[in-house]
C-alpha cells in the first residue's frame, strides 16, 4: 500500500490541523458514511504512530496508516489529492 499526498492537500491539512507540537496525520476507517468498504469512510487524527503499515512523509509532516487498519484499504493505495472547488482534500482508493 502506498499513500500520496498532493501538495495543496498538505498545505489544507497544515493549516486546519494543528500539527505543530505532533506533525503526524493518522488515516483510519470509521463508522460511517461512504468510503472503501460499505458502511465506513475515512478518519483522520494528529496522533504518533504505533506500528505504522504504510507511510510518507510530505513537507516534515508523517502521514501514515496503522497495521490494524490496513484491511480498510484492502490492496488499494490511498490517494489524497486537492479539490479546488470544494478547497478541501479529495481522497480516493486506487486499487492495484
Amino acid at each position: 500500500m502506498n499513500i500520496e499526498v498532493s501538495e495543496k492537500a498538505v498545505e489544507w491539512y497544515k493549516e486546519e490541523l494543528d500539527t505543530d507540537d505532533t506533525p503526524n496525520i493518522k488515516f483510519f476507517p470509521r463508522y460511517g458514511g461512504n468510503g472503501n468498504v460499505p458502511g465506513f469512510s475515512l478518519g483522520i487524527s494528529v496522533t504518533e504512530p504505533n506500528h505504522a503499515f504504510a507511510s510518507v512523509v510530505k513537507d516534515n509532516i508523517l502521514f501514515f496508516v496503522e497495521e490494524e487498519d490496513a484491511w480498510y484499504f484492502d490492496g488499494a493505495d490511498l490517494v489524497i489529492s486537492y479539490d479546488e472547488k470544494l478547497a478541501e482534500p479529495l481522497v480516493s482508493y486506487r486499487k492495484k
